[in-house]
């Protein structure tokens, strides 16, 4: 079963996924973001995603995570984002052993480990979002061409490339495209066909849809619309 609620991080969202409930292992599609997970008395970084991500051991096992809103994470880790991209790694891998450590016991001692997570990145003290690259996510959401928004950033396709990689792990033309799923999902969820859906997030047809949904998520639109998010 899983669930969610917007945290008191900004912009962030915390979730948890708990053994059984109805449906079957929901994948964990790209969206741009970066995750700080607990489980079984573990901390661990899930870096942004490039395909759909099935977690192993099936639903075996319960796992709460804070979601960090694109372009967030790397600052508060100190880690570029392609070098996590696709990839699950323990936090000790990047910070002092000794620190996580202690970070462990706080969250393990929170009344809920959803709360223990918004503490824990608060007291990161990450410097402020690139507003540029903040900018170009939103413009990104909102459908604008990848050379539009270089220009109006005024940072040029080279240097929105370069900085791109290093917040979200990918270039801006690969996060316009998951982001673009995320609006299909979200008007097919709500009820649109899925001709209407296609013309609403920006596919040239229903086709294009539905080759980007098999490429990003690994199954039909219709498969991925019938499992319990």
């Amino acid at each position: 079963m899983y669930s969610e609620r917007p945290s008191t991080y900004p912009g962030a969202v915390v979730w948890t996924n708990t053994p059984g409930g109805p449906g079957g292992v929901y994948p964990v599609l790209p969206d741009g973001c970066m995750d700080l997970l607990w489980s079984e008395g573990r901390l661990l970084v899930a870096g942004p995603d490039t395909k759909a991500y099935r977690p192993q051991g099936g639903t075996g096992r319960s796992v709460t995570g804070i979601r960090f809103a694109p372009g967030t994470a790397p600052e508060l880790l100190g880690v570029p984002a392609h070098e996590l991209l696709d990839r699950r790694v323990e936090l000790a891998g990047l910070w002092p052993a000794a620190r996580v450590r202690r970070l462990a016991g706080r969250v393990a001692a929170a009344s809920d480990p959803r709360t223990g997570l918004e503490e824990l990145a608060r007291a990161a003290h990450s410097a402020p979002a690139d507003p540029a690259l903040q900018y170009a996510v939103r413009r990104l959401g909102e459908g604008a061409a990848v050379a539009e928004i270089a220009d109006e950033t005024g940072l040029g396709a080279r240097a929105l490339h370069r900085r791109s990689l290093a917040a979200f792990g990918y270039g801006p033309k690969a996060l316009a495209r998951i982001l673009r799923l995320q609006r299909a999902l979200a008007l097919a969820r709500s009820g649109l066909p899925p001709a209407d859906t296609a013309a609403a997030a920006g596919y040239a047809d229903q086709p294009h849809l539905a080759r980007d949904v098999r490429d990003l998520a690994g199954m039909p639109l219709t498969a991925l619309l019938g499992l319990d998010p």
